[in-house]
């Protein structure tokens, strides 16, 4: 993939996570700034989401840990077990919002 499709794809990503979480009216701040999507909730929980252009990843921080993920048959896989990103951001904003949202 090229960086421009990597950077197409990210964008893509990132627009529609804040779409959703917007939609959904949970009770967190949303914040991006170019390669970074800030989740903050009442409780002072974090969840960063950014691009990793050089190694063309997502990277997901948590209190729970690291997750990096790349773009591989239409969906963005863990590194590590195959695990879907949207998936594991559900489980992440659900541990703090109290309610799963549906990327």
């Amino acid at each position: 993939m090229t960086e421009s499709e990597f950077l197409n794809a990210s964008d893509a990503a990132f627009d529609h996570i804040e779409a959703v979480l917007d939609a959904a009216a949970f009770d967190l701040d949303l914040n991006r700034n170019g390669n970074v999507l800030e989740i903050e909730f009442d409780d002072g929980a974090k969840i960063v989401a950014n691009r990793h252009v050089a190694s063309q990843e997502l990277w997901l921080a948590a209190r729970s840990g690291g997750y990096h993920y790349r773009l591989q048959d239409n969906a963005w896989r863990s590194t590590r077990d195959e695990s879907e990103f949207f998936t594991q951001l559900a489980e992440l904003i659900a541990r703090h919002a109290g309610q799963r949202p549906s990327f």
